[in-house]
């Protein structure tokens, strides 16, 4: 059995669209397990398992859905977990390619290289069997932290999983971005030519990547200010530079959001819409 694990969060935009595509490129005997939270409607009759329940933290809910499949009594140790971000889908037939794969690799999951160097397996796509995620007592949560390629230390979801796999010596799968066109460094992705996430989808269309690098560190610099700081005992020359930033922000964002809706508008009308971003 292929067991999917997914979350829709404040959105329903996503739900058949995926739902489309799951059905299309997975031809195997699966199940859909999902988290629904603040729908416009209620999709719970779409799913093999769907909770309400209003966990906020992304990494907990997945950790929740793989304890519900991993504790099934007809569970099997062979079969599959597939978790997936609600605004993911596979593009190509997609069983061989996670059969084969796991062959020679206990655990695949997407590698966000673009994303500063992350080097963590992200949860947008990631594969293993039952029985190696009991055995690992798999963790999406962040803690574990590394040094990414600007020389930060970071740490995001999937840091832990990170962690036990470097514990335990794991040598696992990265998908990475098969992007030949890319209209965003992070959004709009396709990796191993497999799978694509659209990215932003139930958040605000704003990454470490966007913008300049002096935007991104004056911003984070202003964001600590901005908390420790009381407004009225700001200088002028640093609430207008404040100001400018967000301004700055604010333009970067509806950019982002005029492309995703471009893209979106076309998925929904196009199978094919993703092979431009498989060309020069």
């Amino acid at each position: 059995m292929i067991n999917i694990l997914t979350i829709h969060w404040k959105s329903d935009q996503w739900i058949d669209i995926q739902l489309k595509y799951l059905n299309l490129y997975i031809n195997e005997p699966s199940r859909v397990y999902a988290f629904l939270n603040f729908l416009p409607r209620d999709h719970s009759d779409k799913f093999f398992y769907a909770s309400t329940e209003p966990i906020t933290d992304h990494a907990e809910k997945l950790n929740l859905l793989a304890d519900k499949v991993c504790s099934s009594p007809d569970s099997q140790n062979e079969d599959i977990l597939i978790f997936l971000d609600g605004d993911a889908f596979p593009i190509q037939v997609l069983m061989p390619f996670v059969y084969e794969k796991l062959e020679h690799y206990p655990l695949i999951a997407v590698q966000r290289k673009e994303n500063h160097g992350d080097i963590q397996p992200h949860p947008l796509f990631c594969a293993t069997t039952i029985q190696f995620w009991r055995k690992i007592q798999g963790d999406w949560h962040k803690g574990y932290e590394w040094i990414n390629n600007k020389g930060d230390s970071i740490t995001d979801v999937g840091g832990n999983l990170l962690k036990i796999l470097l514990d335990n010596q794991v040598d696992w799968y990265p998908l990475l971005r098969s992007n030949l066109k890319n209209y965003h460094p992070i959004f709009f992705g396709i990796y191993d030519k497999i799978i694509y996430h659209h990215g932003g989808g139930f958040r605000r269309k704003w990454t470490r990547m966007d913008g300049p690098n002096a935007y991104s560190r004056f911003n984070r610099i202003f964001t600590r200010i901005g908390t420790l700081i009381p407004k009225n005992r700001l200088t002028a020359p640093l609430i207008a530079q404040m100001d400018f930033l967000n301004r700055a922000k604010k333009k970067i964002v509806r950019a982002n959001n005029a492309q995703s809706q471009e893209i979106y508008e076309k998925i929904l009308v196009d199978p094919n819409f993703f092979r431009e971003f498989l060309e020069n």
